[in-house]
This record gives structure tokens, sequence and C-alpha cells, in this order.
């Protein structure tokens, strides 16, 4: 079949079209040779967006279980992972940590048997535990939000199971095998603080049902050694090969079936090779177009940001999305956020609101000096908190004199006479006086990312644009 250039423009059902066609010359060249008389080609591009939640996911679990104890930021499947203090400066495990919630998780796979979490009395503290599936769709999130801060057992099923819940249990389905609990408690970073919020990590219980009722001791987990534990998961999963990645997605498949609503594109994906509950067929993957499929996937995904047809709002110099957490069929948002941001939550439980820049024309530099004013009574609108956190441009905190990389109101910042709030953010002191509202900057280039926790649903709201978040302005 011959594709005309239009065919082949709206083919690319999930190609952020848009950024191409500002320029038309784009699709001339290699790339429309390309795709031009390959609908295969089209079809498994579409596949390979479906399926890089899935892959990242198994790729991530492999990486952070791939221990024999806990350690850090890892431990073995079913095994809690309890981070117990913020970051600093030297931290380079995951790109834009926060430093504002005790990060406590864990991956288990509830496939074979349910599992059982317990956790304490939180005593009116905020928290969330989001659990995400294999799709990265948070499934379940409880937390102060939504069942309150007392102490709860939750049993969570996997796909397939029927039986009976216990008795004082909550049932949370996962629609996967996979499960990954990436709860967050809120901490103010004291000392007092931290050892409340430890006394709470060391209250979480994760055990199979089977062994509910005895002294459950977690096993070691195996270490593989074939396992790179160096590269950043992204990377590995962005240079397998085409045959190499629907392999690994339709063994994936086995366990972590698809939701309903995805028929349609599974309908179509039958046609390169793929599909669930089978083993991949290599033989339907043309080697004309093989090589280039994973970079141009991925630049699919890329493009989706910047796409006027993409989720992402943007405002006075930030940019952030209200699609996150639970996605449908949208599945390039879906691996957009995959792709930038693995993990995000539900909008109701945080949205992230980021600026890479000040202006299309410059970025931000620590040779300058900046501020941001939230006038009186326009601070952002919450239920849990807010913060606003630095980075440099690579994504990671800063080291400045004051040991700060973000302002919150557990910073204490000092209010102006007419009630607005300035936050000053530049490399040197703004001078005693104005230290408390002092945001360290770098010498060179950085970037800025609030987080609203909890965000009011009811107006103003960030969630229906009826709140807007200000500008940095340079002075």
């Amino acid at each position: 079949m011959q594709l005309t250039r239009r065919e082949a423009l709206s083919g690319l059902s999930l190609f952020t079209t848009t950024a191409y066609a500002t320029s038309a010359f784009a699709w001339e060249g290699p790339l429309m040779d390309l795709v031009q008389g390959s609908e295969d080609f089209l079809i498994a591009s579409d596949a390979y967006v479906y399926g890089y939640p899935l892959v990242t996911m198994e790729m991530t679990r492999r990486v952070i279980t791939n221990v024999a104890k806990s350690e850090g930021t890892r431990a073995p499947m079913g095994q809690i992972i309890k981070l117990r203090e913020y970051p600093n400066a030297a931290f380079r495990d995951v790109t834009a940590p926060n430093a504002d919630t005790l990060y406590t998780t864990s991956f288990f796979d509830v496939g074979d048997e349910p599992w059982v979490l317990s956790t304490p009395d939180f005593k009116g503290r905020y928290f969330l535990l989001p659990l995400l599936s294999g799709w990265t769709d948070v499934f379940q999130v409880p937390g102060k939000r939504t069942t309150g801060t007392q102490a709860q057992t939750f049993l969570i099923t996997g796909p397939n199971w029927s039986g009976t819940v216990p008795a004082g249990m909550t049932q949370l389905k996962s629609p996967t095998s996979i499960v990954w609990l990436l709860g967050r408690i809120y901490c103010s970073g004291t000392p007092e603080d931290y050892a409340e919020v430890h006394a709470l990590q060391d209250q979480f219980k994760l055990q199979p049902l089977s062994t509910v009722g005895q002294d459950y001791k977690a096993p070691e987990g195996k270490v593989d050694p074939s396992i790179d534990m160096k590269t950043p998961v992204r990377d590995q999963v962005n240079k397998l090969s085409t045959v190499e990645y629907f392999t690994l997605l339709a063994e994936l498949l086995k366990r972590n079936p698809p939701a309903a609503a995805d028929a349609p594109a599974l309908e179509r994906f039958k046609s390169i090779g793929l599909v669930p509950g089978q083993d991949f067929d290599p033989k339907a993957v043309e080697r004309r177009w093989a090589d280039h499929l994973p970079k141009l996937s991925q630049t699919r995904i890329q493009l989706h940001f910047m796409s006027r047809d993409g989720d992402m709002s943007r405002t006075n110099g930030w940019t952030f999305t209200t699609k996150t957490g639970l996605y449908g069929t949208n599945y390039v948002q879906r691996a957009l956020i995959t792709y930038i941001g693995l993990g995000a939550n539900r909008p109701q439980d945080a949205v992230y609101p980021t600026s890479l820049k000040p202006s299309l024309l410059s970025s931000y530099e620590g040779k300058n000096k900046y501020t941001m004013r939230f006038e009186k009574g326009q601070l952002p609108p919450v239920q849990g908190f807010w913060s606003l956190t630095m980075y440099d441009e690579n994504m990671f905190f800063i080291e400045n004199p004051i040991n700060r990389y973000s302002m919150s109101m557990r910073t204490n910042p000092k209010f102006e006479a007419d009630g607005s709030l300035i936050i000053y953010i530049q490399n040197e002191s703004p001078g005693p006086d104005k230290e408390a509202n002092w945001l360290p900057a770098p010498k060179d280039k950085f970037c800025l990312m609030m987080r609203l926790y909890w965000p009011d649903e009811n107006q103003p709201s960030i969630l229906d644009g009826s709140w807007v978040i200000p500008p940095v302005t340079k002075v």
C-alpha cells in the first residue's frame, strides 16, 4: 500500500504533527521515504509509544530491586525502601529530587497472590501512598486526602484474584501484576521531625496474604549481575532494538494485561506481531525501518511536550500538565510523563509546574538576579503544601552556603508590609534582612520547579486555570 503525504501525516495518530507541520520540509527526505509505503511502520510506532510505560516500569523495577537487602534507594522485591533524609547537592540517583517528603516505596508482584499493606496512625500528618500499575496509572492512592490518617490495612489484589477479603482489610485491585508503591510523607526536615517520620516508616508492614498472622521476614533478594546498575533507566530503554523492545513488551503483557479500552489499538498491533498473551514474532518486523523505529518513536514522545495539540499548559514562563496519573487511551501523554517524570501523581494530589527559562529568548543564569512575587492572598491554593525548588540545568540540587534547596512556608519566609511574599532567586545573598526569602542559585544556568500538593479544587485553582502562577522576573 502506497501512502500519500496526507495519509502519512494522519496515520501518525500519536505523532505530534503540529511541531512538524510548522516546517513543511521536515517531512521531505529520509523520514518521508521511511513512512511512504509502510503502514506497518506507523502501526509499529504506535505500538512502541503504547508500550513505553510498561517497558520503562519493568526496567526501573529491575534496577531498584537488584540488591540482596535494602540499601539507600534500592531494596529487593516486596521490601520497603525508607528514605531517611532529604537528598543534598551530592545526590545523583534520580533527577529532580524533592526536599518536601520522605519516600517510602516498594515494588511487589500481586500476580500470584495478594499482598497486605499495613500503615500506622499518621495523627493528621500529610501523606499519600499512590499505587501504580505496570502501565504507570495510579490505580489507588490512600492518603490524607482520600482515606484519612488513621491506621489502615489494605489488601492489594492482582487482575485475576477473586477470593474473599479478610475482615478489617480494604481491597485495592491492581490491573497488573506489577505494583509500585511510591509513598511520600511530609517532613519539615528538622532532627525532631525526622525522628517522628522514621518512627512512622518503621511501622509500615508489607507481606503476602498467606503469611499474615505469622512471624514474617522478607527473604533476601537475588542479585542478577547481567542487569546494568549504572546506566540511567531511560537510556537503557531507549537503546533497546526494535526486536528487543517488542520481545520484552510481549512478555510483560502476559502478566500485565492491557485495559479493555485498548482493544482497538491491540487489534492493529497484531499486524506487526504483537499479540497479548503470546511471544513476539520478530518475523513481522521489516528490516527497512526497524533500525529507525526506536529513535523516531522517542522523538514523537518528546515532541508531544512542545505540541499545541498536547496536554501541557503554559503561562508566565511555567509549563505544567494536569493530565497525569490516569491516562485512559491517551497513550502519547502516558509515554511523555513516563519519559519526563515517571511516577507522577494524579493532579488532585500534586501538580508540578516547571520553568526552564524566563522567556523563549533567554535562560536563567546566576549572574542575574530574579524575584518571584505572590500578591497578598495569592499564594498557591493548596490543602497540602507548596514549595519552589531550585535545580541546576541537569535537574540536581545546588550546593549553597545555607543548604537551602527549596522555599516553602516551612522555611519561614518574611512577608512584605502589604501582605505580599517576595522570593529572591540569585547566586549571592540578598542581605541579612532578606535572607529568609533567598533561594540560592548557582553561578551558571538553572531551572525551577514548583510542587503543589493537594491543590484546591474550588476556585481559585490551578486545576481549572483560575489561579495563575506569577512570573519569575529579572531584576
